[in-house]
């Protein structure tokens, strides 16, 4: 059985499109892209070294964000080049209604419906199933209660407008913080994991007569 984490880059605002460059995600006429380049920095890509090198084990994609990476990380040739060389070589599950085959290393198409082969993966699979990007993959896990963890990179931007991590339809749940630290540029890496059902309250006051 394997843990299944959402690593998603955010705006404050929760926009998760097109985080690295202006033509990553153009839907609905999305201008902003490129909105975190800003931010990365060495603190940064040191963190994102560990996120990678060592708490994942299966990359779990839709077919947008596995186009772009598989245009990318193939050509990253250097051996010291640690987010390559972790993910040009580990399994690789893609997610998609229109792929027929993949041609980078190690990737796999998934049959069927996303939700059920991606339960079908949890059970298979054992270690971590990281997920990157796809909101639309994102958005059906979290409707099918499949997300065990987050892992947000919240970047000190609003936007307004575009795709974001969180949609109308997600199944309730608690989660509970683990994990916190802050880049020397103000990006906020928070690790949230379940915490079981959420629970409700009132602040309404007591009412005297």
């Amino acid at each position: 059985m394997s843990k299944l984490i959402v690593t998603a880059f955010l705006t404050l605002d929760g926009v998760m499109q097109a985080p690295g460059g202006p033509n990553e995600d153009a839907d609905a006429g999305f201008e902003h892209g490129g909105w975190q380049v800003p931010y990365v920095d060495e603190d940064f890509m040191s963190l994102m070294s560990g996120v990678f090198e060592r708490t994942a084990d299966h990359l779990l994609l839709g077919r947008k964000t596995y186009d772009i990476f598989a245009a990318h990380w193939p050509r990253v040739t250097d051996a010291d080049d640690p987010i390559a060389v972790k993910l040009n070589g580990m399994p690789k599950y893609v997610a998609s209604r229109t792929l027929t085959s993949l041609e980078w290393n190690n990737s796999h198409l998934l049959k069927g419906e996303a939700a059920d082969a991606v339960a079908r993966l949890k059970e298979q699979l054992d270690g971590v199933i990281m997920t990157q990007g796809s909101s639309e993959l994102i958005h059906t896990l979290q409707q099918h209660d499949l997300v065990d963890e987050y892992r947000l990179l919240v970047n000190p931007v609003i936007l307004g407008t575009g795709k974001r991590l969180f949609a109308e339809g997600a199944t309730p749940a608690a989660w509970k913080l683990t994990e916190s630290r802050t880049t020397g540029v103000g990006v906020q890496y928070c690790v949230y994991q379940r915490a079981g059902k959420p629970e409700y309250g009132s602040f309404m006051l007591d009412e005297h007569e």
